[in-house]
């Protein structure tokens, strides 16, 4: 049944009653006669595509030699498998237990997982999107090991009691043969001898069975007779076991660092104890014991000495070793060490046969944060290149941007720049794993993924036709200088760790413009070339950005009274009473606070840049009387005009990029004309002398804006005065009006004060002064980080209607821009280059900008910018704003075509197309400007300004991310909320297209890394190290299954070896088992059931019938029921005619007796 949502119909109602009562404004278009719209509900759906990256938390692996494919558990319960490059899927089991175990039925299109929650499951992979035919849940055992023998169907599982239970896989159905551990040991010790660590059946017999428990106890255990054939015992845990080909040795790795080799008759002593890693006294005495051999592989060649490949087993003297692999191959031992500890490895063999010589070609190394494949063919064992998307997490991924149908060109460009980043030494075999076949899709539109890292560096990726591959990384971080120690780490870095983090980015297809801004209040522009040039100079713009405020505040219980005064602008005048420091010091002064000095020191020495993404300008926000720099909010740039323009908590500033100029640098009150309705009282960013720590207090709105905020140029005072003018500026203050104060902003703040900033106090002034700062900066730093930054995986949802009580009551923010050309003003009758502005309390300004007319004068000219005043205000923070025409149509910002900077003369002088003039519109509106904020959407109309359509998108959470997308030929707003849903509104009606419950919240990750593009497509990161990819696209959702590449290609299994005529003559070959007869219900009889509870899969044919839905569903269902109603009715006649012959039967014997009796006197009976 579907359930009825009373949302969407007061969602509607309020659309509809909005645009019914604007459409009654006179000069309001009705534009349900001008736009028609074509989106439907129907052509919405939400579906998970793809995910890329490396699996997170792996714990276990296995791969099938025959089809060629990989499998990777997960401790959250995920799988993930690889074939070929492109070749991938991912799948979950619902219960999220860790995978302990996985197993191939080789070459059958089928895998076993064993998990924590002591459950076995049955996975199909002959469809493209895999599912679970049968489960087998454990009772009373806990499940240690598994072991399924090639070309066999009988699963042996071992468990922590020691015991071994037997399944069969294609039933899933426990066998009534258990070898129980008392059985096994007997009398060998007088201990319980540990769970089951290892189980394999002899290469040559697969009636003999090797049982490794821990204590150090293997067993060979014959299945036909049901008893021991030999005990081997050793004094050191087991952790795991390796069988030679032939079937007469297998050694075992140790938690002392040692192998032991055994024969397999001779049970006594070992052959041959080593320690790989030990150093061997001179006298004859026992090796130190080293670290435990945690795995070890026997692996032979028919032309040369065997394979011993092992992980773990160094000495413990080697403090601060990275995890190692060791190969053993003849008297030569080679050491590999990893970047990450080893999770688990594999051997790769040219023969699935465990009775034939292995030769082995490749280990595959699974490490916690990497996959790597060793070449065992070549000198040096070097490694294959990974055709894998597996690096995303290479560095922690901070911010996230996707674009689907960008032109065409873009992706040749950066494949050719970056295949000259490639590392070299790779082996020049293919890569061995290349199972599977890619889908069929018809997706062909190129698609790319921008990914901003936490050391600066920037990675761009070809995500077209549900594939990820790397295309080109660019590194921010070689702009700057880095310090060489810990101690020379500058004093100005406003963050302790990844001073070069990406922050946020806009970047152009078009132009191939690229502007960068990090954590360290900096912003860098880049111009792609396909030259390589070397920079002598790179070109530094610093801007000084901060807001005047004079405040009103508390004098301190010690009477010390130190109110601020901050002020807006570009000024870079060294304050009266605090000289500062000189910028090329970069350290603290006891002179005064750091003035003018960036957070990072630009590269000073000549920089070569590769072809690709090349430094066009740096520009760098500096401290200023000793506050650091607010960190950048909101970040865009347009090539068409040559601008850039970014924005913090101060204000918001306008860069040339092509004159290397600051244009534009004002406070958040600057933008507000004297008289704006929606001008918001600022608050100060600094409280130093509140015990609580809060830097944010309510406004009475009695204070003139003069007074509030002012320009360095509109004649303001010092921002620094001296303490006597501070208290009698106080005093005259308080006369005046009294100040009240919100204790509740200021209990909120205290906590945030207490869980963010340290809480010990300093002893001397520059040691207070020094605290305050940082307390500020940790306040503000979090305020910021809850929407944009956070790196902490834990998010708790607020109850208030807005997104926190703290940016409720905090000063305004810049939070979205967007360049356009429109009508600056109401009275305006031609378009023109714009600028839209969003800040943090719901205000939408417009900004006007005047380019000059010609190319050549755009060079030599300055830029003519200034405010036009709010236009509209919405509830909650401004997250996007687009431009439609009348028809509904997206008026995308201009842009200038690509043109190689570095190129010849002959291509140096093309002229740079102009900024288009300003032209004249019929119609009063002509122009919708569509807004979205936290908490609603709306659409205006231009240049009348006046509100169209609005629609509430929700009341008791708020809005993480929105986007104007192109979906089916036309435009929507996509929205993903805080509270999991992600919904669509169509334009410029905002009708609900769209609204799914399907991801809730659980950490900032995906706030940060969420976003929407066009065609229906959208992705977040779902793990540190993972990106997942969903569409919410109907006809996308439609053509999934054939899009998604297959797993599973018919392959003949290879012949099994010869075993020669001598060795069938005298015996001496394999030794074949008849399980069926062995383990079957005949022979053995039937498992307890309260040992294990049989579960069908959703893949089996019992939950097909339970998960059929819709109107195949429906049908099936009735041909179900036809089937039985039926097989009821047939077995209804059958015992209708067995009461008839019964009846006839009892008829006949009834006349019989009848007949006999009939003549009989009663004294005769």
């Amino acid at each position: 049944m579907k359930k009825f949502n009373i949302r969407k119909v007061l969602d509607g109602l309020t659309a509809v009653s909005s645009s019914s009562s604007s459409a009654a404004q006179p000069g309001t278009p009705r534009d349900n006669d001008v736009v028609q719209e074509t989106l439907q509900s129907e052509h919405f759906q939400l579906c998970k595509t793809v995910r890329h990256g490396f699996p997170y938390q792996s714990s276990s692996m296995a791969f099938d030699p025959v089809q060629k494919i990989l499998a990777i558990g997960t401790q959250t319960g995920a799988l993930r498998l690889f074939g070929r490059a492109g070749v991938e899927c991912y799948c979950q089991h619902d219960s999220g237990a860790a995978v302990i175990q996985l197993q191939f039925l080789i070459n059958e299109g089928a895998l076993v997982s064993a998990l924590t929650d002591d459950s076995i499951h049955l996975w199909n992979l002959r469809q493209k999107i895999p599912a679970i035919l049968h489960s087998l849940k454990f009772n009373r055992e806990r499940i240690t090991y598994c072991h399924l023998p090639f070309q066999s169907k009988w699963l042996y599982i071992g468990t922590e009691r020691g015991n071994i239970h037997i399944v069969n896989v294609e039933s899933f159905t426990l066998s009534g043969y258990v070898i129980m551990w008392n059985k096994a040991i007997e009398l060998s010790t007088k201990t319980h001898p540990g769970p089951v660590v290892h189980i394999s059946d002899n290469p040559m017999d697969e009636g003999k069975l090797l049982i490794g428990f821990e204590c150090g106890v293997v067993v060979l255990w014959d299945l036909k007779s049901k008893k021991a054939d030999y005990r081997y015992n050793y004094d050191e845990a087991i952790h795991s076991v390796a069988w030679h080909h032939e079937g007469k040795q297998f050694v075992c790795s140790h938690s002392d660092g040692t192998l032991t080799t055994w024969n397999v008759r001779a049970p006594a002593k070992p052959a041959q104890i080593i320690t790989p890693h030990g150093k061997q006294p001179k006298d004859g005495k026992k090796p130190e014991p080293c670290k435990p051999i945690l795995k070890v592989e026997y692996k032979t060649t028919r032309a040369g000495d065997p394979f011993m490949v092992l992980s773990g087993g160094l000495s413990y003297d080697t403090v601060g070793r990275r995890p190692c692999l060791t190969v053993m191959h003849g008297k030569s031992t080679t050491v590999l060490e990893m970047d990450y500890p080893i999770v688990d490895f594999l051997t790769l063999c040219e023969t699935p046969y465990p009775n034939d010589y292995q030769e082995p070609y490749a280990v595959v190394v699974l490490l916690e944060r990497d996959l790597v494949l060793i070449d065992l063919g070549q000198i040096g064992y070097p490694i294959f290149e990974n055709p894998y998307p597996l690096t995303i997490h290479e560095s922690p991924v901070t911010c996230c941007e996707y674009f689907a149908d960008c032109t065409a060109e873009i992706i040749p460009a950066l494949y050719s720049v970056g295949s000259r980043q490639k590392r070299q030494g790779y082996s020049k075999k293919e890569w061995p794993i290349s199972g599977g076949n890619w889908g069929q899709g018809t997706q062909s539109y190129p698609e790319i993924i921008l990914t901003g890292h936490a050391d600066g560096s920037i990675k761009f990726w070809d995500a077209s036709a549900l594939m990820l591959q790397v295309l080109y990384k660019l590194k921010t971080a070689k702009v700057f200088e880095r310090a060489r120690g810990k101690d020379e780490k500058p004093s100005t870095d406003i963050v302790e760790e990844d001073p070069f983090a990406i922050q946020t980015l806009s970047w152009c297809p078009e132009s191939r413009m690229l502007c960068v801004g990090g954590v360290s209040a900096h912003v860098i522009v880049y111009r792609f070339s396909k030259q390589e040039i070397t920079t002598e100079v790179v070109e530094l713009l610093e801007v000084r950005m901060q807001c005047e405020f004079s405040e009103v505040e508390s004098p301190d219980p010690g009477g010390e009274q130190t109110p601020t005064l901050l002020t807006s602008g570009a000024s870079a005048s060294p304050q009266e009473s605090e000289p500062p420091v000189q910028p090329s010091t970069g350290n603290n002064s006891s002179d005064g606070p750091r003035d003018n000095i960036p957070c990072l020191q630009v590269r000073s020495s000549p920089l070569k840049q590769s072809p690709g993404y090349q430094v066009e300008l740096v520009i760098q926000l500096v401290w200023v009387s000793g506050e650091p720099p607010q960190q950048i909010t909101s970040l865009a740039m347009n090539s068409s005009y040559g601008l850039v323009v970014f924005g913090n908590s101060n204000g918001l500033a306008v860069v040339d990029y092509l004159q290397k100029t600051l244009l534009f640098n004002m406070g958040m009150s600057e933008l507000y004309s004297p008289s704006e309705p929606y001008q918001r009282q600022l608050r100060s960013p600094r409280k130093p002398r509140q015990p609580s720590g809060a830097f944010c207090d309510s406004n009475d709105g009695s204070i003139p804006s003069e007074d509030r905020c002012k320009s360095p140029t509109s004649g303001s005072t010092s921002p620094c005065n001296s303490d006597d003018e501070r208290k009698q500026n106080f005093i005259e203050k308080v006369k005046v009006k009294s100040r009240r104060f919100s204790k509740t902003v200021a209990n909120d703040f205290a906590k945030m004060s207490r869980k963010i900033s340290s809480s010990g106090e300093q002893k001397s002034d520059q040691g207070k002064a020094a605290a305050r700062r940082n307390k500020k900066w940790g306040i503000c730093r979090a305020m910021f980080a809850l929407r944009f930054y956070a790196k902490d995986n834990s998010f708790t949802r607020s109850r208030s209607s807005s997104v926190t009580s703290i940016d409720r009551e905090s000063r305004e923010t810049i939070s979205s821009f967007h360049f356009c050309e429109s009508y600056p003003r109401k009275t305006e009758s031609l378009v023109s280059p714009c600028l839209l502005v969003g800040t943090t309390q719901g205000s939408v300004i417009m900004v006007a900008l005047s380019l000059p007319p010609g190319a050549d004068q755009r060079l030599q000219q300055p830029v003519g910018i200034s405010s036009c005043g709010t236009i509209i205000r919405l509830k909650g923070g401004i997250l996007t704003m687009a431009l439609l025409d009348s028809t509904g149509a997206l008026l995308p910002p201009s842009y200038e075509p690509w043109h190689d900077p570095n190129s010849s003369d002959e291509e140096k002088l093309r002229r740079r197309r102009p900024a288009s003039s300003p032209s004249s519109q019929e119609g009063q509106d002509s122009q919708f400007a569509v807004l979205c904020s936290e908490k609603q959407a709306k659409v205006v109309a231009v240049p009348s300004q006046t509100c169209i359509y609005k629609h509430s998108i929700t009341e008791t959470s708020f809005v993480l991310r929105a986007d104007v997308v192109q979906m089916g030929g036309t435009n929507c707003i996509a929205c993903f909320c805080a509270n999991g849903h992600i919904m669509t509104l169509s334009l410029p009606s905002l009708r609900p297209l769209l609204d799914v419950n399907y991801l809730p919240l659980t950490d900032m990750r995906i706030a940060r890394t969420f976003c929407f593009s066009n065609l229906g497509q959208a992705l977040y990161l779902t793990s540190p190290t993972e990106i997942q990819r969903i569409t919410y696209s109907q006809e996308t959702c439609d053509n999934l299954q054939e899009m998604l590449s297959e797993l599973f290609t018919p392959v003949e299994t290879p012949e099994a070896p010869n075993r020669g005529f001598f060795k069938g003559l005298f015996g001496g070959g394999a030794q074949s088992l008849d399980r069926e007869d062995l383990f079957g219900e005949t022979t053995a009889g039937k498992a307890s059931r309260s040992l294990a509870q049989h579960i069908p899969g959703p893949g089996s044919m019992e939950g097909m019938k339970g998960a059929a839905s819709g109107v195949v569903g429906e049908l099936a269902r009735a041909r179900i029921a036809l089937d039985e109603r039926g097989q009821k009715l047939g077995e209804l006649d059958e015992r209708t005619a067995a009461m008839m012959a019964s009846a006839e039967s009892f008829s006949k014997h009834a006349h019989d007796m009848m007949l006999k009796y009939k003549d009989k006197k009663w004294y005769q009976l």
